[in-house]
């Protein structure tokens, strides 16, 4: 069964550690419906605009497969087929592009940044149609407590650089250079 254009059900509901465990994670009819709105309105414009195959480490998760899994949200929206991880690792687009791409010209509910520096080491989304709330949040391990906890996100600065020969180095953009008074033109 298709949920979109390039998305099969059967990829919505993979999952190894159903199948490790031996959890039977079959959608309701109720969480079909909300599978195909989440691949039509979040799925399909990424796999359209990027023009090359994503990859959904998970979708769907029954309540017993959402158990089953450490650090998982007793309230997650993978329960209800409102939700979708997609990791895009060893591909020629970055989990940061998907990200951005999401923020940037999507509709959703919540957009994750789960942890990674200068790209999420994956990206969660959720869309709940009529109640989407654009909250863009960031996940990072406490230092303290080693508990996944969230705030804002906060975009990364762009470090400029400059190429000499085969040595990178950082350029500062402060400084504006001034231009002699021979090689202004000037008129009267």
């Amino acid at each position: 069964m298709k949920l979109s254009k390039n998305l099969t059900l059967a990829e919505a509901v993979r999952s190894e550690t159903a199948k490790r465990v031996g959890i039977d994670n079959k959608p309701t009819k109720e969480h079909i419906e909300n599978l195909k709105v989440t691949a039509e309105k979040v799925f399909q414009p990424i796999r359209d605009h990027f023009d090359k195959p994503v990859y959904v480490s998970s979708m769907y998760r029954s309540e017993s497969l959402n158990n089953a899994l450490k650090n998982s949200s007793k309230t997650s929206l993978h329960m209800t087929g409102q939700a979708m991880d997609i990791d895009m690792d060893h591909t020629s687009i970055s989990n940061k592009q998907i990200f951005d791409f999401i923020k940037d010209e999507l509709d959703f509910d919540t957009l994750l940044w789960e942890h990674g520096e200068d790209s999420p080491s994956w990206v969660h989304v959720s869309y709940r149609e009529g109640k989407n709330r654009k909250q863009v949040l960031e996940a990072y391990k406490d230092d303290v407590t080693g508990l996944v906890k969230y705030k804002h996100y906060e975009p990364r600065k762009e470090k400029q650089k400059e190429v000499q020969g085969n040595k990178t180095r950082s350029v500062s953009t402060g400084k504006v250079r001034s231009v002699s008074d021979s090689s202004r033109k000037h008129t009267k």
